[in-house]
């Protein structure tokens, strides 16, 4: 049967076949870092960078440059002429880069990520440096190459891989605001919430009860746990594939707030990965749009929702349920624990609004790291003296929650911290543009109704996947691009009333 897009059908299914080995990657980097024995590193990393320079062979096939010319002169629709657009921006960014480089990436990476298991507990910023430094190099020359072929800085051309169209001309702008009224706002909230009355939950908290309660408020939040499952791991992550989501988290005796609010986080990431439009799987229409539209789906499970009272009144019993009855599980004590504010070393344990002050001090500091404007070397003393500006926290010599907390430059990640205050930035724009279309949204929360919260990022997110670009998505589920003051009320509004 003749086809008038045969260009275009071929390209479709090389991007099947990319998927199917992506799914065998994705699984293997999960177990990597929630299953693997420590002795399996070496052949792990080595097994990865020979399915990282398989992909890469796909991705830069020769035939690919023709069949993507010819597919653009072919009558395709509005969806397929979208999926083209990802597949050609998959292709350019590919590539520009050297299987050499991308397969010394992966090794490089896997190494420097295991050390990092053992050195961050250690403090052994020195031994870590030793693995990092060619980590950086490598970002270096990749970031070189990209900037060269988009035009974009070295920086801005990693973040682009990341999140398509941000810059870092617009990102100063944004974060520049952030920082003159952050500090304050900190302040005036946590003076309020001296005044009030805090019961601290006694533990222990048994890890088999907390892995029970996370189980029972993911399915709360209609994770399906026939497509996806939860495991543990040294860095809270969701992977794998829509069909196959892996969820981890961490746990400690003394304290299961931070499990179970960063396993709500890791459900908003999760249920994105499950709605995507499945017709399409293995499309790069398909895919999740952009890194802060996925960490916007995170943070409005766990900051939009999971500080919402009228949530927090629905976990209160499942607490109780889980640790037996204690003053400390009320839903009234139990909303002052979780949305508690206070300074702290750690990224992943802050609160909504100390967090930002942790991404802008990393992308402060990663940005003239990679543009070479700084070395390894100046990184502790800056992160010292940032941490004293936007937070009072002293962190002289404790690299293990200062520059070594992260696994994200271990693994190259660099240009992906932003993505998490832009995720909180739109998740607030989407509860806005939420209570625009549904006045009793709040009411409905505190009944116990999240459907409404699931309907609308379902119809608004996760079927449009990456039919749009980011800023045209964002037009189309709440009537404007990126709008950051959509994030300062809602703070306002939460902490200081």
């Amino acid at each position: 049967m003749s086809t008038a897009t045969p260009a275009y059908e071929s390209l479709t299914s090389t991007w099947t076949r990319l998927h199917h080995l992506q799914h065998l990657q994705s699984i293997a980097g999960w177990d990597h870092a929630a299953n693997m024995p420590p002795k399996g590193n070496e052949a792990r990393a080595a097994a990865m960078a020979e399915m990282a320079g398989l992909l890469h062979r796909m991705r830069t096939e020769p035939a690919l440059t023709a069949q993507l010319a010819r597919a653009e002169q072919e009558p395709l629709d509005d969806l397929q002429r979208a999926n083209l657009r990802e597949m050609q921006r998959q292709w350019r960014q590919s590539n520009v880069l050297p299987e050499s480089l991308v397969q010394r990436q992966s090794i490089a990476t896997s190494r420097c990520e295991h050390a990092w298991r053992q050195q961050r507990p250690a403090n052994d910023w020195t031994g870590y440096v030793g693995n990092l430094q060619e980590v950086l190099a490598l970002a270096r020359e990749e970031a070189a190459l990209l900037s060269a072929q988009t035009g974009l800085s070295p920086y801005d051309a990693l973040m682009d891989r990341f999140e398509p169209g941000m810059t870092s001309a617009r990102l100063d702008g944004i974060f520049g605001e952030v920082r003159q009224w952050l500090p304050g706002l900190i302040d005036r909230v946590i003076e309020r919430q001296a005044k009030e009355t805090l019961i601290t939950p006694v533990g222990p908290f048994p890890q088999n009860r907390q892995r029970a309660l996370c189980e029972q408020v993911i399915g709360l939040l209609g994770f399906d746990f026939q497509a996806g499952r939860l495991d543990v791991s040294t860095h809270p992550f969701c992977g794998g594939v829509p069909e196959d989501v892996r969820i981890t988290t961490r746990f400690q005796d003394d304290d299961f707030l931070t499990s179970l609010m960063g396993t709500v986080h890791e459900t908003g990431h999760g249920r994105y990965e499950q709605n995507l439009p499945r017709e399409l799987l293995g499309q790069p229409v398909a895919q999740a749009r952009s890194m802060a539209l996925h960490e916007s789906q995170s943070l409005s499970f766990e900051m939009q929702l999971g500080g919402h009272p009228g949530f927090v009144a629905r976990l209160a019993p499942l607490v109780t349920q889980a640790f037996g009855d204690q003053p400390a599980y009320t839903p009234e004590n139990l909303h002052r624990l979780i949305t508690r504010v206070k300074r702290g070393f750690i990224r992943v344990d802050a609160d909504e609004v100390t967090y930002p002050a942790h991404v802008i001090l990393r992308y402060e500091i990663e940005r003239p790291l990679i543009e070479g404007e700084i070395e390894l070397d100046d990184v502790p003393a800056l992160w010292d003296t940032k941490m004293m500006e936007l937070l009072g926290v002293d962190t002289r010599g404790n690299f293990k929650d200062g520059p070594m907390q992260d696994v994200h430059w271990s693994a190259a990640l660099f240009g992906y911290f932003p993505c998490y205050s832009l995720g909180a930035m739109y998740a607030a724009q989407w509860f806005a543009a939420m209570r625009r279309a549904m006045p009793d949204l709040d009411t409905r929360i505190a009944a116990g109704d999240l459907a409404p919260v699931f309907g609308w990022l379902h119809d608004h997110i996760w079927t449009a996947a990456s039919r749009w670009t980011t800023d045209e998505l964002a037009l189309r589920a709440s009537g404007e691009p990126l709008n950051p003051a959509h994030f300062k009320t809602h703070l306002e509004q939460r902490y200081l009333g």
